[in-house]
């Protein structure tokens, strides 16, 4: 953390900035308390980079909305249930909330808000005690009602009240303080570990959508180990990812100390470092709290976190060792079923399935080298998917067996560098048939039907068995089939 003195420079900074000071001047003109909080004091404090602006204040909804349509000309409701209205001033997007209370009951997926009186109100009622931080504008007076600057220095993770109080009233934010552990490098105190683990049933009032958003910021972080760990650990990962910590009692195919678990934990740290310096070692926290960076590969960390959850439901104990078969078609069902579950978007489901399914593919090729029709089968079964396979593969080399690593990662080498020259020669990436659709009923005489379908993937597996073969060749080729298997 930096000095406090450069900190408060920082902070100034903000609050000098032409958006903020005509924020903060309209407000105070208005009689309204108006303050800087949450996620844009605390990066400021720490170092950070700000660039989304949060901001409270006494005034209710109809009076926020009031002052804003006097500073700006597009203003709009982000959420006005919840205290919040959005607005551009002077170039600078900003969200401006009433002080507000809310609370879950017992059997409810939405929160009871309360709207306050008072910036502590206000602060004592927000997660954790790092994000209860509020700068009051336009007077520069920093307001901290649980220790939170004690907590920034001390590198701590606590609730501003009791954690049970506090999980109860949203318990999201026990997923949030896994989230800020794995983004901040800061560790979660004893009590509100302790509630975490104690309340974790209780995150099943919270919705699917909900969930799924606070687990896609936990992965965004550059090293979200830390943070997984946390909610397995507290049970919290049973909850909605009851996959993941099936692994833990799962041994790995060598039957070595190390299980499933650790390992998948290990090839999703490879492939976030595999990632990062296939762009250029860009990287960091897409924690969509004042933190913008190039956004991180969320796809494959899921499938690289998830790629062996097909194991548990095929191990056998066979000949003395462990195995799995077809883990890997089992995994990817498994993917399917659980990220519908967590309402991930289709687009996303299709491709960790795929990976996942296809993540064993490579391995056996440095034993026998493939023939130029198998790699392109494994480009035309990849598809969009080469890149992040060619990631997930390499990272799920985790053996201690330096010499075994170093093979696996040559003949890696090579089938990438086969994949490179035959793309050049033979425009790989769009592999089709000489002769399309209509072509092929041109030449044979019919009209669509299912014998066009089969006569094109005929023409399909030629292409991927012997490369381009010319159009003549294929017509020739496809009447051939055609009169032994045109019938059929």
């Amino acid at each position: 953390m930096p000095s406090l003195a450069a900190s408060m420079d920082a902070l100034r900074a903000i609050a000098g900035s032409a958006p903020v000071a005509a924020l903060a001047a309209a407000f105070a003109e208005r009689g309204h308390e108006f303050a800087l909080v949450g996620g844009p004091v605390r990066d400021a404090l720490l170092g950070r980079p700000v660039t989304d602006l949060d901001f409270t204040t006494s005034a209710h909804p109809d009076e926020t909305r009031a002052v804003l349509d006097a500073v700006s000309t597009n203003v709009w409701d982000v959420g006005r249930d919840f205290g919040t209205i959005a607005a551009n001033v002077l170039g600078e997007t900003v969200e401006i909330t009433t002080y507000r209370a809310e609370t879950y009951r017992d059997d409810s997926r939405k929160p009871e808000v309360r709207f306050g009186k008072t910036i502590e109100g206000d602060l004592v009622r927000r997660d954790f005690t790092i994000n209860a931080l509020a700068l009051m504008l336009p007077e520069l007076r920093l307001v901290d009602v649980s220790g939170g600057l004690e907590d920034l220095l001390a590198e701590r993770i606590r609730t501003p009240g009791a954690p049970e109080e506090s999980f109860t009233d949203d318990p999201l934010r026990m997923l949030r303080a896994a989230r800020f552990s794995a983004q901040l490098g800061f560790e979660v105190d004893a009590a509100t570990r302790t509630s975490m683990a104690e309340l974790a049933e209780r995150l099943d009032i919270i919705s699917a959508e909900r969930i799924r958003d606070e687990f896609v910021k936990l992965l965004s972080a550059r090293d979200p180990l830390p943070g997984i760990r946390l909610l397995v650990e507290t049970g919290l990962a049973e909850r909605f990812l009851p996959e993941l910590t099936a692994l833990i009692a799962t041994q790995d195919d060598h039957g070595r100390h190390k299980d499933v678990y650790e390992h998948s934990l290990t090839v999703l740290r490879q492939a976030i470092e595999l990632e990062l310096a296939r762009r250029g070692g860009e990287g960091g926290d897409g924690d969509g709290e004042g933190v913008r960076v190039a956004s991180p590969d969320v796809v494959l960390r899921i499938a690289a976190l998830l790629h062996d959850i097909g194991k548990p439901a095929t191990r056998r104990f066979e000949r003395g060792g462990v195995t799995f078969h077809h883990h890997d078609v089992v995994g990817a069902k498994l993917a399917k079923k659980r990220l519908r579950e967590l309402r991930f978007d289709n687009d996303t489901v299709k491709r960790v399935a795929r990976l996942i399914e296809l993540h064993l593919r490579f391995f056996g090729y440095s034993d026998q080298p493939w023939t130029d029709s198998a790699v392109r089968r494994y480009v035309r079964d990849a598809g969009e998917e080469l890149e992040r396979l060619h990631i997930l593969t390499r990272a799920d080399v985790t053996t201690r067996n330096r010499r075994k690593a170093e093979r696996l990662d040559h003949a890696y080498d090579d089938i990438e560098r086969r994949i490179a020259e035959l793309a050049e020669a033979e425009e790989l990436a769009a592999v089709r048939p000489e002769l399309d659709g209509e072509r092929i009923m041109a030449i044979l005489g019919i009209g669509p039907g299912p014998a066009v379908g089969r006569a094109y993937r005929h023409l399909l597996e030629v292409r991927l068995d012997e490369g381009p073969i010319g159009s003549e060749a294929a017509e020739a080729r496809l009447r051939a089939w055609y009169a032994e298997h045109g019938g059929e």
